[in-house]
């Protein structure tokens, strides 16, 4: 998938966040988020995209950034109440290496043009034990099948995205950055509806699916610690950390440092 490509994607994700399925999954995703986010300790942390989802709304970290992948003009559908304080490409990360306690990925790999690259920013600015929560779409689900078969019928139930991405597939990724996943989750087990009323009609499904089908639900979210060979921290990191805003680092220096 081309820039403009997921650019296009992206923007209808937004709209498709609005429509009773979206909300659907937004609850869940906030609930599950500020379960998390709220015993994660540290000084910076930044959810890049997706801004309808307020992914550090309980984190307790002093300094919290909103970071979007596109420009969206005020009062536009994907548009947030919260300020959003750069536009980035999630493929050149604008901090410095080791600035960040906690990153949070809402839906950004499968719209990414090269998720791997999003991912090895993603260790490079994380601190030593940094964390980093993703959101996706579960392709083995429901609503990954009915995403199969639109391809052919043409009748899409979740936006067109680029690729989404297996929970062991993410995982393997994950292991090759030393990130281990520490706690995921899967959610939202109702069929693939399109009305409140129906949706609703399916709750019991969420309340047995966790039990019952427990890998099957349409969204999962994974909680990964960026771990450093050779390394042994003797108490929390963010305790020896200066409450700095990261620095933005040219890209110039960025491959420097690469090198």
């Amino acid at each position: 998938m081309d820039s403009a490509a997921s650019g296009k994607s992206i923007i209808a994700l937004d709209s498709w966040l609005q429509t009773p399925a979206g909300v659907y999954v937004r609850d869940w995703e906030q609930r599950r988020l500020d379960e998390l986010t709220a015993d994660i300790f540290g000084y910076n942390a930044v959810q890049i995209g997706t801004p309808l989802v307020d992914a550090l709304a309980a984190s307790r970290m002093p300094h919290k950034w909103l970071a979007d992948t596109v420009l969206r003009p005020a009062g536009s559908a994907g548009a947030s109440a919260r300020p959003v304080a750069l536009t980035l490409d999630a493929g050149e990360l604008p901090f410095a290496s080791q600035s960040m306690d906690l990153v949070v990925l809402p839906h950004v790999l499968e719209y990414a043009a090269e998720p791997h690259q999003v991912l090895r920013e993603v260790e490079r600015v994380l601190i030593p034990e940094g964390q980093l929560i993703i959101c996706g779409f579960n392709p083995h689900s429901l609503w990954g099948l009915r995403q199969v078969t639109a391809r052919v019928t043409g009748n899409r139930y979740l936006p067109e995205a680029g690729e989404f991405i297996s929970m062991p597939r993410l995982k393997d990724w994950l292991k090759l950055l030393n990130m281990g996943v520490s706690h995921s989750h899967f959610g939202c087990y109702a069929p693939a509806c399109r009305t409140e009323h129906w949706l609703k009609r399916y709750a019991f499904m969420d309340r047995a699916g966790p039990r019952s089908w427990p890998y099957f639900g349409a969204v999962y979210m994974v909680q990964a610690i960026k771990r450093v060979k050779g390394m042994r921290l003797i108490g929390p990191a963010w305790s020896r950390k200066s409450a700095k805003a990261p620095v933005a680092v040219p890209a110039t220096n960025k491959h420097k440092e690469h090198g």
